[in-house]
């Protein structure tokens, strides 16, 4: 029998930010509570707008708060979040799902008094969130991304289009979205019927369909109303190109500001090569060089889009995190193991729309190809454990050398992810004795 533990704790929590309140936000009003003169706990409505904004700001410096927890709902937080920063407040905006108020005890003053009372005792655990500027290039990302799905949507109607005038040139150039097949495209819109007229000037050597071919495509059914379609959905097309260029160059400016002055200008210029579909047209990877320090992209599988839109997530202040083993647990990235008895029950399962997590993911994904001691690691482990498992590995191992590099400066060196190779050895070695061993047997290695 083990000795009891001598240690003595208080049989109540104490109070470690006594100056603290807690929002519940909705669309149209607010409830905070917050700890009054006298000790007993105030809840006090809010309307929403934003000179009620400003009024809660005061209030709460009137009554001596401080410390503000509230938590994240919707894009309701996010501008009460940005008044109360910018008036001095240490804001805390927890995750609903790390904590749980009394069952069937929910209501908006419930949950304030109860957001109030576990931020008194220093219980909840404020969610990342990257400074205004990673913010700002985040959301132009987000709305690029939109429009480029927008794009692909209306290419698809497009094709559906040229499909129904039973034309087969989508199916006979690789890329209908290439300058051959637009070109084609265009001059079906304007009318133009005849095989020959609409192959004028393209270059037929260049493609691997022969020039019959090409012609015998091009022979349909153009009906008015077709055409007439045709032209309006290439009309939406070139305006969502066209949309997704103007966020390109505003996420080109802002990473122009970002760009610390000792490093020096980055002059803002298009790619001198050919740009690959849905690629940047500016030269995106010399300003995250300067930006972050070192150049992430010569990780394997990190690729300037992948970059810029992990670091519109989590910014590059890396001390949020400890080490990188609680960076790739936010990233949910890492195992968490559930631990009764002693002994390992199982993992649990969590689901995150993370985009940082998301574009590891991805990353990992393109590893199943990759030469490098990354590609061998996803291979061995698709082989014996699953691509799933794979990817996720991978990632974390991404995510691993993306932390080092930007909290330590330093540059990716291939060493980073060598495999153990001695260690891999040692546990084949000790599962193949452990299956002899089920046979009565022992493996003896001969000395060479």
């Amino acid at each position: 029998m083990k000795k009891a533990s001598t240690a003595k704790f208080p049989l109540q929590l104490g109070i470690i930010k006594p100056n603290s309140a807690g929002i519940d936000v909705g669309s149209m009003n607010m409830m905070v509570a917050y700890p009054g003169a006298d000790g007993i706990q105030q809840v006090q409505e809010f309307d929403a707008y934003t000179d009620d904004l400003h009024a809660l700001a005061d209030h709460l410096q009137q009554v001596g708060v401080h410390y503000v927890a509230m938590e994240a709902t919707g894009s309701y937080w996010l501008t009460v979040y940005d008044v109360l920063t910018t008036r001095g407040f240490e804001v805390t905006v927890a995750n609903p799902t790390h904590y749980k108020n009394v069952d069937a005890q929910k209501t908006d003053v419930n949950d304030s008094q109860w957001l109030q009372q576990l931020h008194a005792h220093g219980l909840l655990r404020s969610s990342h969130i990257a400074e205004e500027q990673y913010r700002e290039l985040r959301a132009y990302i987000h709305q690029r991304n939109i429009k480029q799905s927008q794009k692909s949507d209306t290419l698809n109607r497009i094709q559906k289009v040229l499909t129904e005038m039973n034309i087969k040139v989508q199916h006979i150039i690789s890329d209908i979205e290439g300058v051959t097949g637009m070109m084609i495209i265009e001059r079906i819109s304007t009318g133009i019927t005849d095989p020959a007229a609409l192959l004028a000037g393209v270059k037929i050597n260049q493609l691997k369909a022969s020039k019959e071919d090409l012609e015998r495509s091009l022979v349909g059914l153009y009906k008015p109303y077709q055409i007439t379609l045709l032209k309006n959905h290439l009309a939406d097309y070139h305006y969502y190109k066209s949309k997704m260029l103007e966020f390109e160059k505003e996420i080109t400016d802002l990473l122009t500001r970002l760009v610390p002055p000792h490093a020096g200008s980055v002059a803002k210029k298009e790619k001198a090569t050919k740009v690959r579909k849905n690629q940047y047209h500016y030269n995106i990877k010399e300003y995250l060089h300067k930006i972050v320090g070192v150049d992430l992209t010569e990780i394997d599988g990190l690729e300037e889009n992948t970059v810029l839109t992990i670091i519109s997530v989590t910014g590059l202040n890396m001390k949020k995190w400890p080490t990188a083993g609680h960076f790739t647990s936010w990233l949910n990235l890492a195992a968490r193991p559930k631990i009764s008895g002693g002994k390992v029950i199982g993992y649990q399962k969590r689901i995150t729309n993370n985009t940082a997590t998301q574009a590891f993911r991805m990353a990992a994904q393109t590893m199943f190809k990759n030469k490098g001691q990354l590609g061998q690691l996803y291979r061995r482990l698709s082989a014996t454990k699953g691509s799933k498992k794979a990817i996720k590995a991978v990632a974390r191992r991404l995510a691993v050398i993306f932390y080092n590099m930007v909290s330590k400066q330093t540059k990716y060196d291939p060493k980073m992810v060598v495999l153990d190779e001695e260690k891999i050895r040692e546990r084949k070695l000790a599962r193949l004795n452990r299956e002899v061993a089920k046979l009565g047997g022992k493996v003896v290695f001969a000395n060479n």
